[in-house]
């Protein structure tokens, strides 16, 4: 890789795991808005959890410059559900938060696009060495 997008996927790396942290405190801690979210959804309060788990082991795998592309591919899961829940069941706008929540999602979902674009010869010699 150039500096360049050494630079590049770090920025990425650590704007989507910033955001994702964030949102940890609000998942663990049953915040309300959080709670009437997944409840909404109808899979609270394990799928609370279990995005919460989910989103934890992609911010350490993103802070971890090996394992970073194995967290850009669990970022682009896990964002692409949440977004689909926002445009099939929870609206864009969800709990009067003016789309703060779907716009974090947009974010950090290009982020990890972004580090999975940078760093595809890293999934492509895993996956190469899988065959």
């Amino acid at each position: 890789m150039k500096h360049q997008q050494i630079y590049i996927s770090w920025a990425a790396q650590i704007i989507a795991a910033l955001i994702l942290a964030q949102t940890l405190f609000f998942k663990f801690s049953g915040a309300t808005e959080s709670v009437a979210l997944f409840t909404k959804l109808g899979v609270e309060p394990f799928g609370r959890y279990g995005a919460g788990i989910m989103e934890l082991i992609t911010v350490i795998l993103l802070l971890n410059a090996r394992w970073a592309w194995i967290g850009a591919i669990l970022g682009i899961g896990t964002m692409s559900g949440a977004i689909l829940a926002h445009l099939i069941i929870l609206g864009i706008e969800s709990a009067g938060d003016g789309g703060y929540l779907f716009f974090l999602a947009l974010i950090t979902l290009t982020c990890c696009l972004t580090v999975a674009y940078i760093r595809k010869s890293d999934i492509l010699a895993k996956f190469y060495f899988l065959t």
